[in-house]
């Protein structure tokens, strides 16, 4: 069972920058792909980017040139870099996992809220 925790949401001024943070536990070894979601209240979870174990990247169009995630296997951590921030950012951010035989997880999240 691998276990997700979050940190670094909060409240921040539009153009600022937060830095999440999410480490993982519990099986952590097992885990190929990290990444974070959001969800904005009203709407469906979506993708913001992900991460594998080899680096490759993948970042939904809306956050590109904006966000960056990074990774250290190391200390089974995912960070999520967001510059430019604009208040349609404002929601929650999940982490997630997937490891190698299929199963997903999920850490709690953390609300990330930007202000005019």
């Amino acid at each position: 069972q691998v276990h997700l925790v979050e940190s670094g949401g909060g409240l921040v001024q539009a153009g600022g920058s937060l830095r999440l943070s999410c480490a993982a536990s519990g099986g952590a070894f097992r885990i190929n792909v990290m990444g974070w979601y959001h969800q904005a209240p009203g709407k469906q979870r979506e993708l913001v980017a992900l991460i594998t174990s080899a680096g490759i990247t993948n970042y939904a169009d809306f956050v590109k040139g904006r966000f960056t995630i990074s990774r250290d296997n190391a200390k089974n951590t995912v960070y999520l870099q967001m510059n430019s921030l604009k208040p349609e950012d404002t929601a929650v951010y999940y982490c997630y996992a997937r490891v190698l035989t299929g199963e997903n997880y999920w850490g709690q999240g953390t609300q990330v809220t930007v202000s005019l």
